[in-house]
């Protein structure tokens, strides 16, 4: 975010939960909506479309920013009948996974954000850290650690 205004709680969270489910692999998403049976009627605002956005990368991820080139998204945005209007995007092409995320940043704003949160973002968590951990003790292996000895003064 460019702005350097302080988010409120509620802005963190939902940055939160619409980050997990932007990166979250391919169909797992739509398969943990369905097990939990949150196909709730929702009219499309933004039917899913693909395109793209720039990414940009810092060097040494401290220096100044630069354009690193564009990475293909897919954005969806709905309203549910109480009015609560929810948006998407994720990675990639999946129209479905679009659609999802921007219910599931609807329904997150309802009543049932709780019941939401157990079936379908908790467990996108748990795997995400699980992912994260994975890829840290993978580095960890190949960690050299160097030292030398004392020889005493020549």
């Amino acid at each position: 975010m460019t702005s350097t205004a302080a988010l409120t709680s509620e802005q963190e969270d939902r940055r939160a939960w619409l980050g997990l489910m932007a990166s979250a692999p391919a169909g797992r998403l739509a398969a943990l909506c369905t097990s939990a049976g949150l196909d709730w009627p929702a009219d499309w605002l933004r039917p899913p479309e693909v395109g793209a956005v720039m990414v940009r990368g810092r060097a040494g991820g401290t220096g100044a920013p630069f354009n690193l080139g564009e990475m293909t998204v897919t954005r969806a945005s709905v309203r549910l009948p109480s009015g609560e209007v929810g948006h998407g995007t994720v990675q990639g092409r999946d129209k479905v996974a679009a659609g999802w995320a921007a219910q599931v940043d609807a329904l997150m704003q309802t009543g049932a954000a709780d019941a939401v949160r157990a079936a379908v973002l908790a467990p996108l968590a748990a795997e995400a850290d699980a992912r994260r951990g994975a890829r840290a003790a993978k580095a960890a292996a190949t960690k050299v650690e160097f030292f030398t000895l004392v020889r005493g003064e020549d």
